[in-house]
């Protein structure tokens, strides 16, 4: 037990470091238990090329392979502006358990491909395989110039992978960066989630992308038989985040996307009491109640001192939320991880989101001062 203390305060420093705020939970996967899965082979160490890793039908003109699906979250990770494509292959006869819709399950040898692009060109393509311990293999995989191969990246990552406006570089994430935010969550998927694949999309979403041309929603996964075990209330209301306008649904939104996987209720940070990721069967709402007048519990570096709430209603400008979403500054930035730039979709929708919860207040004091 004091080696397994040891380990977690170990990985919870290491978050420290790198958010100032953000944290973990390293959480052992079960197996699936509704269904029996078929498994295909799953390997312990990553392939080295990327066509290796069974993305491709056709290397030659990197044909993808149809059997694969493709699928795109509502509520996207800002990646600095890139354009990404993103498949979920599933072994031959086995299905994902979604009898905790909060949490899906996937069987041994699912297999997960993101690919980065910025201005047409193909930077990096992500891996994720579920192997036969239940562990997930975690890989990267850097572009050739000509966009011909894609080769492993080193488990430290890679700095320069592409250059950004103002003299910044997309960084290619070593594993443990990775694993910093997709282990924040049990299922260590984030972009494929029943909120995410919900049929009923957020048209306000920033950054959104359409479903993908012969792509998957929840719907879909659930007529192939790919999906099971959803509660009859998902399978009846595809789930929708609740919010009073569609200003509000979308920055919730934005933030389950961007910083729920470590600010939610299981990671080891919990005591710090900002939960920003949305439970589909929750009836009340902890992204809301846990930074609306919410008081900051310790500023970050660079903070302006009137921002002594996460956010203060009627007031963007001195709401501690803004001043780390709107910087780049290393030690004040939110997200802390894989972004150089400043989402300004995002920021003007937050910058509304805040103002709009000012109006109330606002109508309130005019009434008692008799307008």
């Amino acid at each position: 037990m004091a080696a397994v203390a040891d380990t977690q305060r170990s990985r919870l420093s290491r978050c420290y470091r790198l958010t100032g705020l953000s944290g973990v939970l390293i959480l052992t996967i079960g197996l699936l238990r509704s269904v029996t899965a078929v498994p295909q082979p799953a390997t312990a160490v990553p392939p080295q090329t990327l066509q290796e890793t069974g993305l491709y039908a056709d290397v030659a003109t990197l044909r993808v392979d149809p059997n694969h699906l493709a699928f795109s979250p509502q509520y996207p990770l800002w990646s600095d502006g890139a354009t990404k494509r993103r498949w979920i292959s599933l072994p031959p006869g086995s299905v994902i358990d979604g009898s905790n819709p909060d949490s899906l399950v996937f069987p041994v040898g699912t297999r997960f491909w993101k690919e980065f692009s910025f201005n047409g060109q193909r930077v990096e393509t992500r891996y994720l395989e579920r192997r036969a311990d239940g562990q997930w293999l975690y890989a990267a995989y850097a572009w050739s110039a000509d966009g011909r191969e894609a080769q492993l990246v080193s488990p430290r990552g890679k700095r320069g992978a592409y250059a950004l406006a103002g003299g910044r570089t997309h960084t290619i994430p070593g594993v443990n960066d990775c694993k910093a935010c997709h282990q924040g969550v049990p299922s260590e998927v984030l972009g494929f989630s029943t909120l995410q694949l919900s049929p009923d999309r957020d048209l306000h979403a920033p950054n959104a992308e359409p479903k993908p041309d012969q792509g998957v929603d929840l719907k879909d996964l659930v007529a192939r038989g790919l999906l099971v075990g959803l509660p009859k209330s998902v399978l009846e209301t595809p789930p929708r985040i609740k919010a009073a306008s569609s200003t509000e649904r979308a920055a919730l939104g934005y933030m389950h996307g961007n910083c729920g996987h470590c600010h939610n209720p299981q990671g080891p940070l919990q005591n710090v009491g900002l939960f920003l990721r949305q439970s589909v069967e929750a009836t009340d709402q902890p992204a809301i109640a846990t930074t609306v007048n919410h008081a900051v519990k310790k500023p970050a570096p660079g903070q302006s001192p009137d921002a002594v709430n996460r956010v203060e209603p009627g007031y963007p400008e001195r709401s501690a939320l803004m001043q780390r979403v709107s910087s780049r500054y290393s030690a004040l930035q939110m997200p802390p991880l894989g972004t150089e730039l400043v989402n300004d979709e995002a920021v003007a929708l937050l910058y509304r989101w805040v103002a709009e919860k000012g109006e109330p207040r606002k109508e309130a004091h005019l009434d008692h001062e008799g307008r």
